[in-house]
């Protein structure tokens, strides 16, 4: 069986114990004599699997018992409406922090829902480091701030949750959830594409302070209102049975690793190993300032060589697969989620010094 290191920003790569334990259960669950794709959602055993995986993300993040933890479809992107129809109820007004592409999506979609403030943004230099928030920046009339807690594409971070005060905080955690303990209780809502940390594409993972829940007008269509969601237990239609089956497969495997306390050590040393290699290198260099780095993903460009192209098609034929940067960026750019191994980045930093030696 060959396996390639995958540093592909989403959908990334699963952890492959998780791939073979679904290969093995894929054509028959639990003597079922039904795939799990095959399984009603109103089954007892369908039942079990997202009953679990409930509850093994409550025990893994410590969420709190006033949270909610729903699992929908339509990823990120249709959170950026979903949260201002649910949350944009009082004032209207909302507080937004710009940090990168996604941020400006979630804006622009917001802006369609009520009166859209941009406190803080980074694009004046090209969004490479994280905007200093705080409280007394905040309108506390606002029905919600909302941040994007790691940048996929600029490789930014907020390395401290800002203090929004009696303000909910709303938090596109996508791309660094499940890497490293955080507190929950700090947001009113986090929400997550499953792409990266979570399982394969097509699960969106939201948790919502159960205050925030039921706010929404009776404009707002059924699908997108989470009292919805909230009141069927992810079940009002038919949920992605097999992303949240193997959601459960993943957070099983992070338990088993040691939880996120484990899990944040490991990503922190395979970012610092490649961060470390890009600091004593003359031929590479990291884009983003120092104290905004994301350990999740790790852009980097060859400033004074036109080899991105070189670089791309030699690393893939070492089996070092999708590093090529985000169009509107360019350069590369190393998702190292959490399914990534210590040994993959070893190849890659081993693969990059190569390349130097050869390149200069």
């Amino acid at each position: 069986m060959k396996r390639v290191y995958n540093f592909s920003a989403g959908p990334s790569m699963l952890p492959l114990p998780v791939l073979e334990k679904a290969q093995k259960e894929l054509p028959d669950y639990r003597d079922s004599g039904m795939s799990v794709m095959e399984l009603s959602h109103r089954s007892g055993l369908f039942t079990d699997i997202i009953t679990e995986a409930e509850s093994l993300l409550r025990d893994l993040m410590q969420i709190p018992d006033q949270y909610k933890v729903l699992f929908l479809q339509g990823g990120a992107s249709q959170q950026f409406a979903m949260v201002p129809m649910n949350l944009l109820v009082n004032s209207g007004k909302a507080e937004y922090v710009n940090t990168g592409s996604w941020s400006k999506k979630a804006i622009k979609e917001a802006k369609k829902f009520g009166d859209i403030n941009v406190i803080a943004s980074s694009e004046d230099e090209n969004f490479t480091y994280i905007p200093k928030i705080t409280q007394d920046m905040i309108d506390p009339e606002a029905d919600y701030v909302h941040i994007t807690t790691n940048n996929t594409i600029e490789g930014t971070t907020f390395r401290n949750i800002p203090d929004t005060g009696d303000v909910p905080l709303v938090a596109d955690m996508s791309s660094n959830i499940l890497s490293e303990e955080i507190d929950v209780s700090k947001f009113g809502i986090i929400y997550a594409g499953a792409q990266k940390n979570i399982g394969p594409a097509g699960l969106t993972v939201v948790i919502v302070r159960e205050d925030l829940i039921g706010k929404a007008k009776e404009t707002c269509p059924t699908m997108l209102n989470y009292q919805t969601h909230s009141e069927s237990g992810s079940l009002h239609n038919t949920p992605p049975t097999f992303a949240i089956y193997m959601a459960k497969l993943v957070f099983e495997w992070l338990n088993e690793l040691g939880g996120l306390k484990e899990m944040q050590k490991r990503n922190e040393k395979k970012a610092q190993m490649l961060y470390d290699f890009i600091a004593k290198s003359d031929f590479y260099a990291s884009p983003v300032k120092e104290d905004s780095r994301s350990i999740m993903n790790i852009p980097f460009v060859i400033p004074d060589y036109d080899v991105d192209a070189a670089f791309v098609k030699a690393a893939q034929e070492e089996g070092l697969e999708t590093l090529k940067g985000h169009r509107s960026v360019g350069g590369m750019r190393a998702s190292i989620y959490n399914a990534m191994p210590v040994e993959g980045v070893e190849a890659l930093v081993s693969f990059m010094e190569k390349f130097e030696k050869e390149n200069k």
